[in-house]
């Protein structure tokens, strides 16, 4: 039986027939960048996650960048981050001039760990160049918010939500991307909601915040040819909005079912492997299922894959020893959670359209490799 990691055309044929008459929609009106599109997603996730505004932009990394631009953040500062994630958390850090601090994660949740933030925190409180947190959501697992929000509140930082593989997930039934500062999520393909292409979107219930994404976005300019910043060039099509608009209304259906397989993997595999754990106040979304296996991952990797079981490692090298980030001076052993974690873990399929057969064999596989 051959499983992909994750199946995308599945996806659009489940949808085929509203997503195609939205492509259709936005070709005839000739109306390609920006627009009535664009404007109707970004009303309609600011919804979704609970707060005023919206602005759609052109990827998951550029809504970071523009979120850390909006808020001054630049040359000599410092944003307090994680070094186990994708890099565009960091590199947003690094591209507007800032440098990110790196802090630990948590064993568990694999999610930054709140002691050591306030741990930081305390160490650079008279530098005055720290300016904000940006935890990561990772996997769509939520941080813990209200620690998190305590300590940005006790030493003055603001909190960026990095919710580009969060969408849906819930933090006290507070929906991610809505509970800090500012949310930024990430459309790309093989997000919960994903486009055909790249795309993102940066959410916050603060006006100011807003008005200078949406300005910064367009080269700077609120009125076409007149500039008040140096800006970019980070716009969402039309084309990627109105498929989305048609994705978002099934969103919360497609996590419903990625949970129920993962509620499955867990029962089936809780005593062979380590099962992903959720805290009682977190709603996973379950961007990416991710066991743990001690010793034998990359044994368990190659098996799966001789068996047709899609199967990956995010991440096998944290960030802090990148070599694009070796100027930071940090060296093995500084982050042992994030290290222990990249050696360990592991993804398996769930996307919504996964069968009972197809997840039936992959607890087989799995539990045969173990004997």
């Amino acid at each position: 039986m051959q499983i992909p990691l994750l199946d995308l055309k599945a996806q659009y044929y489940s949808i085929k027939e509203e997503i195609d008459e939205a492509i259709r929609d936005v070709l005839d009106s000739g109306q390609f960048i920006l627009g009535k599109y664009v404007q109707k997603l970004e009303e309609e996730v600011a919804g979704y996650a609970n707060v005023k505004y919206g602005i759609g932009v052109a990827s998951g990394t550029d809504a970071l960048i523009l979120t850390l631009a909006s808020l001054g953040i630049g040359r000599g500062d410092e944003v307090i981050t994680t070094p186990f994630t994708f890099i565009a958390t960091a590199e947003a850090i690094s591209r507007v001039g800032a440098t990110p601090v790196f802090v630990d994660i948590e064993p568990k949740t694999y999610n930054i760990d709140p002691n050591g933030v306030e741990k930081v925190c305390q160490q650079r409180a008279r530098s005055k160049k720290l300016r904000a947190i940006l935890p990561v959501h990772l996997y769509g697992n939520p941080c813990d918010m209200d620690r998190i929000l305590e300590i940005a509140n006790k030493y003055s930082l603001k909190v960026i939500e990095d919710a580009a593989q969060a969408m849906g997930a819930r933090y006290n039934d507070r929906s991610i991307g809505g509970v800090g500062d500012v949310g930024c999520f990430s459309f790309f393909p093989s997000k919960n909601l994903g486009g055909f292409g790249d795309g993102g979107m940066v959410v916050t219930e603060d006006k100011a915040i807003a008005d200078k994404v949406r300005i910064l976005r367009v080269h700077g300019s609120s009125a076409k040819y007149y500039h008040s910043l140096i800006g970019f060039n980070s716009r969402l099509d039309s084309l990627q909005a109105a498929i989305l608009s048609v994705k978002l209304k099934k969103l919360d259906e497609w996590i419903a079912r990625k949970r129920e397989h993962a509620r499955f993997y867990n029962e089936g595999l809780k005593d062979v492997v380590v099962t992903p754990y959720t805290e009682d106040w977190a709603y996973h979304a379950y961007h990416l299922y991710i066991i743990r296996v001690k010793h034998k991952r990359d044994d368990l990797l190659k098996f799966l894959q001789e068996k047709g079981i899609g199967s990956r490692v995010y991440y096998p090298i944290p960030l802090h020893l990148q070599e694009c980030y070796r100027g930071l001076g940090y060296k093995q052993g500084d982050f042992p959670e994030a290290e222990l974690a990249s050696k360990d873990t592991l993804a398996l399929p769930i996307y919504p359209e996964l069968t009972e057969a197809q997840r039936e064999y992959v607890v087989k596989v799995i539990r045969a490799f173990f004997g």
